[in-house]
């Protein structure tokens, strides 16, 4: 079988590593992938050329597409894909609004009385946003409408001083219509622990995936910006050490309702849906969806799939998808970032990467926004590549991967407390004094 799979990034690394030995690969990226390179026939575009990839797909006689990142998605490359006879493995553009569009997202859980929903307000209007910061009186997120690489979330106490900073971020989202759009969703602050379920979906079933917490704060000890995710880590038994089976199942009854919700108001979902939640006193509560694997979190549960991804993707397509067995298994993913992100990381920069000696240490590489040239890879501004391991355990899992990032040479950084007992702990004792 020929599978088309598009995007650049580690989360497509990801997915291509799990797929290369069982189909025919081509890929899509806008960067040469190093990691995809070696394993794909590729071609070098933009994913956003939505008639340059499906003349590519139907040249190639792909028999099944799988799309990467959000921003096609939007831009409707699965409905293209599909009219031209191309099944895929990604929402149609109005489905993909659960991510696309935070306010389509809140009104569904309303309309459709969807369990975990939060309290909130979507405004085109300065005034009237700043007279919903007002009287609510409590910390607050605000948040763009539309899509913004996981940088364009901002918190009271942490990103925002207090309210009147609330007010100006809201003015600045209307005003200059970040996200896309002149509009802005305010929510209230949620206080718990954020983990993470994906789950494969095919348009009546849902077929979830072990528990993940990301770390999107750019330094250690959950410091300074929000970013895309600089690392992240998953269990033995599919949960987290603060999490437990009632509230993981809770979690996937919102996202079953959810899917529910979605087929009613615009047609089936079909593809990857992933759920961040809060997990607060009271239960977990939906803090948003991806319309697609997370990045890092895919790079936690894909090298521990035991069934065939394919076959599952298949199941996606067919609307008959069976469950997926994983390895009891724990896993720790670190992202090596150039100095600088999320802000003014440097483009351009060499990297060396032993990935014999990353293998020695149980480890694997998975390679994000980097360019080969010559044989050489080059950073971007972005984040440049993921180092993951899996082990019985979860602090042997993390001290493999610390030492397999040893291995990594160039102008970056990472977050060495990902996964250590440490901050799981600090974790731990957090949700304990949450419910008292």
């Amino acid at each position: 079988m020929k599978i088309l799979v598009v995007g650049t990034g580690a989360r497509e690394h990801a997915i291509c590593q799990a797929l290369h030995e069982e189909a025919d690969l081509y890929s899509l990226m806008s960067n040469q992938n190093p990691g995809i390179a070696r394993i794909s026939q590729f071609k070098i575009g933009s994913e956003m050329d939505i008639q340059g990839v499906k003349k590519y797909a139907l040249d190639s006689k792909v028999d099944m597409a799988v799309i990467g990142p959000e921003a096609p998605l939007e831009h409707g490359i699965v409905d293209a894909l599909q009219e031209a006879g191309i099944p895929c493995v990604g929402p149609t553009q109005e489905a993909a609004k659960i991510e696309t569009d935070k306010a389509f997202m809140r009104n569904l859980f309303v309309k459709h009385k969807v369990p975990g929903s939060i309290a909130f307000g979507v405004f085109d209007n300065v005034r009237d946003a700043e007279d919903f910061i007002d009287d609510f009186g409590k910390d607050v997120v605000v948040k763009p409408v539309g899509l913004t690489g996981g940088k364009g979330v901002k918190i009271v106490g942490e990103h925002l001083k207090n309210l009147t900073d609330a007010k100006s971020y809201a003015k600045d989202i209307i005003d200059n219509k970040i996200g896309g759009h002149a509009s802005v969703v305010i929510e209230e602050r949620l206080v718990g622990e954020e983990f993470t379920v994906q789950a494969l979906v095919d348009g009546e079933n849902l077929v979830p995936m072990p528990a993940v917490q990301d770390h999107p704060h750019a330094f250690e000890g959950d410091q300074g910006p929000i970013t895309g995710g600089m690392g992240s880590y998953s269990e033995t038994n599919g949960l987290l050490p603060f999490l437990d089976q009632k509230s993981y199942d809770a979690s996937v009854e919102v996202m079953e309702k959810t899917v529910k919700a979605v087929k009613n108001e615009v047609g089936p979902y079909k593809g990857v849906l992933y759920g961040q939640f809060m997990l607060c006193s009271d239960g977990p509560r939906l803090v948003e969806y991806n319309a697609r694997f997370g990045d890092p979190e895919a790079m936690n549960v894909l090298p521990i799939l035991e069934t065939s991804l394919l076959g599952l993707f298949q199941g996606v397509i067919d609307g008959n998808i069976k469950k997926a067995k994983f390895k009891p298994e724990a896993t720790v993913c670190k992202y090596l970032v150039p100095n600088g992100y999320p802000d003014s990381g440097k483009a351009g920069q060499l990297v060396h990467v032993d990935e014999e000696k990353i293998e020695a240490e149980g480890g694997m590489v998975f390679y994000a926004a980097v360019n080969q040239r010559n044989n050489e890879v080059l950073t971007t501004s972005s984040r440049a590549l993921a180092v993951v391991t899996t082990a019985n355990d979860l602090q042997d899992a993390e001290e493999r991967c610390e030492r397999a990032t040893k291995h990594v040479h160039g102008d970056l950084y990472h977050r060495s407390d990902v996964g250590t007992k440490q901050l799981i702990e600090k974790r731990i004792q957090h949700m304990i004094e949450i419910k008292k």
